[in-house]
C-alpha cells in the first residue's frame, strides 16, 4: 500500500539505519558486529567520584544506549529513553507533572493508559479531560490555563481514528502545551510525529518494534533539549529500566523492523479488503481503505498502515462475537498486537474492559467490535480462517 493513493514515501534509508545505527563494531574492543550483551551492574572508576561513561546499570547501560540510540534515529529525534513498559513510559511522562496541573487526552485511547491516567495520575492532583482530537475546535475548548500536556494516540487503540497531528502540534505550541504521541500501531517506520511538531513520541516497544512477543518495554524519543533532561532525571531516578537481555532482544528486532512492517500492511490490507465485501461484517475501518473518514489526513501524515484492522460483525450480539473469536484457527485470541503471528481481540472484554458501558458506547467499543492484529502468516490462509469464524458465528 505504500505510495499508492498519495501515501508519503518510504524512508529509503530506514532498514540500513536499523541495521546500524546503535550496533557499530567500533565501539566495542572485539569489534562484534552484533552488540554484546552488558550484564554489569557496576562499572569500574577511574578514581573516586570519577565515574567513567558508565556508573551504575540503572543510570546507564552499553545494550541500553545501542537501543536508545538507534530508535531516536529511527524516528528523527535527538534523545530516546526505554522503560521497562509502554505503561512505565507512560507513567514517567505522567511524573513531569505536577500537583494542580491539567492535561488533555484524546478520549480513545489503550485502556491501560486511560486506567493509569484515571487511577494513578490523578492522585498526584493533576486533572485529566478526554476530548476527541478528530476536531481542533473540541481540543481548543478544553484547554484551560493550568493545561500543560496533550497525549493522543494516531490512529487510536481500537477504532483507528486519526487525528491531524500538525494542526494539533501548531494550537499546542501557541499554548506553551507539551504534546505526546502514542504511535505503538505505525512506528516510526509508517509515521513519524516528530516531523510535524509534535514534542514526545511514546511506544510499546512490546508491540511491532521487538515484533515476537517476548519482551515487555516502552521508549519516550524527543527533540526538546529541556525535556530530555526531565526524561533523563525520571528515567535514571524512577527506576523503571529495561534489562540488558530486553534491550540486546529490542535491538535484534530492530534490523527486521522495516521487513516485517511491510509484511504486516500488505497481510493488513488485503484482510480488510476481504472484510469491506463480506456479507456477514458490517463495518470496517482501515486508515488505508478511502472509506475510512480521515482517510485524506492519513495520506498527509504517513506512509501507509500495520496489520492494525478494527471490523465490526453483522448485528451487535455479543454471542455471534464470542463464537467468531472461538471458531478461530490461526488467529491466537490474545490482549496484544504487533507480533508475527495473527492476534484478535474483542476490544470491550479485553483491551478497554476497563471503561464504563456508556463510554464504551460513545466511542464504537460495542459488543460486535473486534480488533485484528494480522500477522505475517500466508495471507489466503488468515483470510480464510476469518472466513470459516464469521460463518461458523451464525450457525
Amino acid at each position: 500500500m505504500s505510495n499508492e493513493n498519495g501515501f508519503l514515501p518510504i524512508d529509503k534509508t530506514y532498514g540500513t539505519r536499523a541495521m546500524n545505527v546503535g550496533s557499530e563494531a567500533e565501539q566495542w574492543n572485539s569489534l562484534a558486529i552484533v552488540p554484546p550483551i552488558t550484564l554489569s551492574a557496576v562499572f569500574k572508576q577511574k578514581a573516586s567520584g570519577e565515574p567513567q561513561e558508565f556508573l551504575y546499570g540503572r543510570l546507564g547501560n552499553p545494550s541500553r544506549q545501542c537501543l536508545e540510540r538507534c530508535l531516536a534515529d529511527l524516528e528523527g529525534g535527538k534523545y530516546a529513553f526505554c522503560f521497562a513498559s509502554g505503561l512505565g513510559a507512560l507513567n514517567s511522562l505522567m511524573t513531569m507533572l505536577r500537583s494542580g496541573d491539567h492535561i488533555l487526552c484524546g478520549d480513545l485511547i489503550y485502556g491501560g493508559s486511560s486506567e493509569l491516567i484515571n487511577n494513578i495520575t490523578v492522585r498526584a492532583g493533576v486533572e485529566a479531560t478526554y476530548v476527541d482530537t478528530e476536531d481542533l475546535t473540541n481540543v481548543e475548548k478544553a484547554v484551560r490555563p493550568n493545561t500543560k500536556l496533550i497525549f493522543l494516540e494516531s490512529p487510536t487503540n481500537p477504532t483507528l481514528k486519526v487525528t491531524d497531528l500538525e494542526k494539533i502540534a501548531k494550537f499546542a505550541k501557541s499554548k506553551n502545551l507539551i504534546t505526546c504521541v502514542d504511535n505503538t500501531f505505525l512506528t516510526s517506520y509508517f509515521q513519524k510525529p516528530l516531523n510535524f511538531g509534535i514534542d514526545i513520541v511514546m511506544h510499546s516497544c512490546t508491540k511491532y518494534i521487538n515484533g515476537h512477543s517476548d519482551v515487555t518495554m516502552g521508549v519516550l524519543i524527543t527533540n526538546c533539549d529541556k525535556i530530555s533532561k526531565d526524561l533523563a532525571l525520571i528515567q535514571g531516578v524512577g527506576g523503571s529500566v529495561p534489562s540488558p537481555f530486553d534491550c540486546f532482544l529490542v535491538t535484534r528486532s530492530l534490523k527486521t523492523l522495516a521487513l516485517r512492517m511491510e509484511a504486516h500492511q500488505k497481510n493488513g490490507f488485503a484482510v480488510a479488503k476481504f472484510l469491506e465485501k463480506h456479507p456477514l461484517v458490517e463495518k470496517v475501518i482501515h486508515p488505508g481503505l478511502p472509506s475510512h473518514p480521515q482517510f485524506e489526513i492519513t495520506k498527509k501524515q504517513t506512509s501507509g498502515h500495520s496489520g492494525i484492522v478494527c471490523f465490526y460483525i453483522k448485528g451487535a450480539k455479543e454471542a455471534h462475537t464470542k463464537k467468531f473469536l472461538s471458531s478461530l484457527k490461526m488467529f491466537v485470541l490474545g490482549g496484544s498486537i504487533g507480533g508475527l503471528k495473527g492476534l484478535a481481540e474483542s476490544p470491550a472484554h479485553i483491551s478497554h474492559r476497563q471503561l464504563p458501558a456508556e463510554e464504551k458506547l460513545r466511542v464504537g467499543i460495542t459488543d460486535n467490535c473486534i480488533r485484528l492484529s494480522v500477522g505475517i502468516e500466508l495471507v489466503d490462509e488468515l483470510i480464510e480462517d476469518i472466513d470459516q469464524a464469521l460463518k461458523a458465528a451464525f450457525e
